[in-house]
């Protein structure tokens, strides 16, 4: 990589360390180097009640009746976190020709596990009703469904895929989904260790908060990446995951990416990084286009 563009790289990812923790400053930084071309964002569309019950959609340009859709989840250790920093996420591949939906959802101390699956299962419903009638920007069709998540949000994503008690509960059959890309998600995190875990995931709900012990076979594709520098969540989670998927004949598509960490992992998503540093993005189109 040019010296001009392994600077760019720096203060991307530099940039973007505070915004995946929630600050203005870097949400605001990637916002303004985020392109506004190839698509129409249709902001805070309702999907539930409440302050965290809405959904920013962005829409292709050129989206017709089968455009893949994918409802992305963010992270934010299940107590915080908010969809208007991740326009990034949602520029990068609805200008690839995707569809993307990023919903709020409650989190701790307001809610505990499962209220948040619970309510991103609403969102994943509300979403595939829409593009199937034409309605929030859509085109009327059968739009390939994705669901995808990083960190606390590929817990998520991953109980909606694995455990079919959700999708169900909000009116939508799992069978309806195409694939699952999980990005540095903890699937396979007990004992937990530190107390503010403890009071987020209380005891009678633990075994049912694992993903790796919802996996029966017959689940749809699976992409997990993950980097071998995460501190934060670490990669035995990921390979956990895939393990059993494998075991059960599923297919999965895993790996553990050299030099990436927590957070690279997800800001290697973003158009305004060098070409050379959008594997995790290229890894993941390629996915969704097979599997479309």
């Amino acid at each position: 990589m040019r010296r001009a563009g392994r600077a760019a790289f720096a203060l991307a990812l530099s940039l973007a360390a505070p915004l995946l923790a929630g600050c203005n400053a870097g949400a605001d930084f990637l916002n303004a180097v985020t392109s506004r071309a190839g698509y129409a964002l249709h902001r805070d569309i309702r999907y539930r009640p409440g302050e965290r019950g809405t959904l920013d959609l962005y829409i292709p340009s050129d989206a017709g009746p089968r455009t893949p859709v994918v409802v992305f989840v963010y992270g934010g250790a299940w107590a915080g976190g908010s969809k208007g920093l991740y326009r990034f996420v949602g520029q990068s591949l609805a200008s690839a020709g995707i569809a993307v939906a990023v919903p709020d959802y409650r989190v701790y101390p307001e809610v505990r596990f499962p209220g948040f699956v619970t309510d991103a299962a609403e969102a994943v419903a509300f979403v595939e009703r829409a593009a199937g009638k034409g309605r929030e920007g859509f085109a009327a069709g059968q739009h390939p469904l994705f669901l995808m998540g990083h960190s606390a949000g590929g817990q998520i994503a991953a109980l909606l895929t694995l455990d079919d008690r959700y999708l169900r509960a909000a009116g939508l059959s799992p069978k309806r989904l195409a694939g699952f890309v999980g990005l540095a998600g903890p699937y396979d995190f007990l004992p937990l260790t530190e107390e503010r875990y403890k009071r987020i995931f209380p005891p009678a709900t633990l075994a049912a908060s694992q993903p790796v012990e919802f996996v029966r076979g017959g689940e749809p594709p699976a992409l997990l990446l993950a980097g071998d520098k995460d501190r934060t969540v670490d990669p035995k989670n990921t390979r956990s995951l895939a393990a059993r998927l494998r075991a059960a004949g599923d297919g999965v598509e895993a790996e553990i990416l050299p030099g990436a960490d927590h957070i690279s992992i997800l800001s290697g998503l973003a158009t305004a990084l060098p070409v050379g540093e959008r594997s995790v993005r290229d890894r993941v189109l390629t996915f969704i286009r097979r599997h479309s």
